[in-house]
């Protein structure tokens, strides 16, 4: 099925022939539908699905059927998601999509000025992409008011609940009007995020492209049991190896990945880092940087890389493995997207054994071990203790 048939107006065709996409992916085929027919969708798909056009182009269609001004502070559509890159990745979504169309997108996020985002505000607005706590800044400065939302989108509502922003959104929530629509995404469905989503939709339809908590298929998965001290060695033998191309490596904390960027700079490997701790702008150039091959290499936490979007990206080092099991879905679905192969390989030492177990509990099945490259390969346990 083509975007035609699936009802999208001229304007639209022309943005995503523009961006040279032809075919929609199945998250976008089953949501689509639906949203255009103003139904509540709760849908279940991982990064690099394709799920935000599967909202957008729904939203900016309905928009442009119907067009309507909106008073200070106010906008048509919220939608909210977790981390400033993600916001910023999808307004540009909505930007890149809508730009035949007349209308006002903007977005809000922490880590610079409020007096911008306010003035950007000011005539109102068609869609406002925010952070939950930068929007609830601008609720209590009376910039924003949301009693025109028409449509409501919250993306990443798993990610939302690893970040604590469960009880800001039920607040934002409280102050939308209840004749909406709304729409819900999420990669895992915990029960937390079940209850949420009973909350906020009604009746809605369900889409799903994976099982939850499944990985990317095409993602060949390794681990390498090891010493903590010997991480650092591996991980460059790893990165200077011949298959080695566009790599994002994971962190636990935002000084681990500062401390592994130092590591590799003075051992000659050019590195960034993206994490909290980073000004806006500095994030920005990292991922330019990255995005545009000045940089093979960048290092990020799992709060930071939840608005990487980058094609072309090799492999997935997790250098720690993370806490939260699905955490590690997320990390590994940054490669092998838009049809590409990747690989995913992680650094286990003896402490972290634990959360590779609930990894492999949560994915249902074992991750193969290897054996480290270069000489570490000589020093490397070949099994995996009991």
């Amino acid at each position: 099925m083509t975007f035609e048939e699936l009802g999208l107006v001229p304007p639209l065709l022309k943005a995503l022939a523009a961006e040279g996409y032809t075919t929609p992916t199945p998250i976008q085929l089953q949501a689509i539908p639906f949203a255009l027919a103003g139904r509540d969708v709760q849908g279940i798909a991982q990064t690099g699905t394709g799920k935000t056009a599967a909202f957008a182009l729904p939203i900016l269609q309905r928009l442009a059927a119907n067009p309507k001004r909106v008073g200070p502070g106010g906008c048509r559509v919220l939608v909210l998601a977790p981390t400033r890159e993600l916001a910023n990745q999808i307004s540009e979504s909505f930007r890149i999509y809508g730009k035949f169309m007349n209308l006002k997108v903007t977005v809000m996020f922490g880590g610079v000025p409020k007096g911008r985002q306010s003035r950007a505000m000011a005539m109102g607005v068609d869609v406002l992409v925010a952070t939950p706590g930068r929007l609830m800044d601008h609720m209590s400065d009376r910039t924003v008011r949301l009693d025109q939302v028409e449509m409501l989108v919250l993306d990443e509502a798993d990610h939302m609940l690893d970040l604590g922003f469960i009880v800001p959104i039920r607040k934002i929530v409280s102050q939308i009007p209840a004749q909406r629509q709304t729409l819900f995404f999420s990669a895992t469905m915990p029960n937390e995020i079940g209850g949420l989503a009973g909350a906020m939709l009604k009746n809605p339809a369900q889409v799903a492209v994976a099982p939850v908590a499944t990985t990317a298929e095409r993602v060949e998965q390794h681990v390498i049991m090891l010493e903590t001290s010997r991480k650092r060695a591996v991980l460059f033998d790893l990165l200077m190896g011949p298959a080695a191309g566009r790599t994002l490596v994971f962190t636990r904390t935002k000084h681990g990945a500062d401390r592994v960027v130092r590591y590799l700079e003075e051992s000659g490997l050019p590195a960034t880092a993206i994490h909290g701790n980073k000004s806006q702008g500095q994030r920005e150039r990292a991922l330019s940087d990255f995005r545009g091959g000045k940089c093979r290499v960048l290092i990020a936490t799992d709060i930071a890389a939840r608005g990487i979007d980058v094609d072309g990206v090799t492999h997935v080092i997790n250098y720690d493995l993370p806490n939260v099991p699905e955490s590690y879905v997320h990390r590994i679905g940054r490669t092998a997207r838009a049809g590409a192969t990747g690989t995913a390989i992680s650094l286990c030492d003896g402490e972290e054994r634990a959360f590779l177990r609930s990894i492999e509990k949560l994915i249902r099945s074992k991750v193969p071990v290897m054996v480290p490259p270069g000489q570490a390969a000589a020093q490397a346990p070949r099994a995996r203790a009991a």
